[in-house]
């Protein structure tokens, strides 16, 4: 099955959280913080939302940063995802 966001809406596949700090002391996982990395894995066409024009800014594949809180998650083939705004977006990381 394929996603297809709509309007401004981003796919996301969020990176699972560290279980192990760097020292490596193992978190338990009631601990361990949502991660707020994700590869984008499907992206909406954008459009005029409330008679404003929307650019697509990011692209499937890259690795974003998005809000702690924002977007709806939901699962599909065993695997989480989260629907979020591109507004939701905070950052796109590069290596």
């Amino acid at each position: 099955m394929n996603i297809k966001p709509l309007f401004d809406r981003v796919v996301l596949l969020p990176k699972e959280a560290d279980k192990e700090t760097k020292s490596g002391i193992i978190l338990p996982s009631a601990s361990a913080e949502k991660s707020q990395v994700a590869t984008v894995v499907a992206v909406g066409m954008g459009g005029n939302l409330d008679g404003k024009e929307i650019k697509m800014e990011v692209s499937v594949g890259q690795e974003v940063l998005y809000a702690k809180y924002s977007g709806t998650e939901f699962s599909l083939d065993g695997k989480k995802y989260i629907v979020i705004k591109q507004s939701d977006i905070l950052a796109v990381l590069e290596k």
